[in-house]
């Protein structure tokens, strides 16, 4: 959902946030639910949407509604024959971005950027979780396939932002290849796969 950004002003970019109004939406953990499950199925509706989140349509609509008013959500028409039924899409197929510099040097944005990331953190750690309660369930195939790995690479401030590019440019491309071949019908063996990077400083 957040990615390493690319140079501003590139076609790649993400939906970078700098503004705390925008970042304070998904400080409710439902919005960032929401948001990937949105952004995974690529359209979706309330109803179809609730379903997956386990939650009342009425408060699903509430909260995409909130990320509507900030840009990260838009109407995706065309999609059904019924003009009561309202279809969403994610605004990028990039997902969404920020950075520390944009908000630290505010007592609130430090305290909204670390309560949005630990969201992310838990929701990403509630998926994998998920998978490892169901990993036999996938098959000797999947479960080989699947990875889990830790470097503790000594890096300069500079080499740690190349990293961070790097890692983004390999799975920018590995995103646009599934995507342009599951485009083009080739939707066999196909799942959807979570890579979780995060590089972060620290002292043993």
């Amino acid at each position: 959902m957040a990615e390493p950004t690319p140079p501003d002003g590139t076609a790649d970019a993400p939906h970078r946030i700098t503004d705390l109004d925008a970042l304070k939406v998904f400080t409710h953990p439902l919005r960032i639910k929401l948001y990937r499950a949105l952004f995974t199925a690529r359209t979706a509706t309330a109803s179809q949407l609730a379903d997956q989140v386990d939650e009342a349509v009425s408060l699903v609509s509430y909260h995409l509604r909130k990320l509507a008013a900030h840009g990260f959500i838009a109407e995706a028409p065309g999609q059904s024959s019924d003009a009561r039924e309202r279809w969403w899409k994610v605004t990028t197929e990039r997902g969404i971005t920020f950075r520390s510099s944009d908000f630290v040097d505010r007592p609130e944005g430090a305290a909204v950027m670390g309560e949005v990331t630990r969201h992310l953190l838990a929701t990403r750690y509630e998926r994998y979780a998920s998978y490892l309660d169901q990993q036999h369930a996938w098959g000797r195939e999947w479960s080989d396939a699947g990875f889990s790995s830790e470097y503790l690479p000594r890096l300069t401030v500079e080499e740690t932002r190349r990293l961070g590019a790097e890692l983004h440019e390999l799975m920018t491309r590995w995103t646009d290849r599934a995507r342009a071949a599951e485009d083009a019908g080739d939707t066999a063996g196909r799942e959807h796969v979570a890579v979780h990077l995060y590089g972060f400083p620290y002292r043993p």
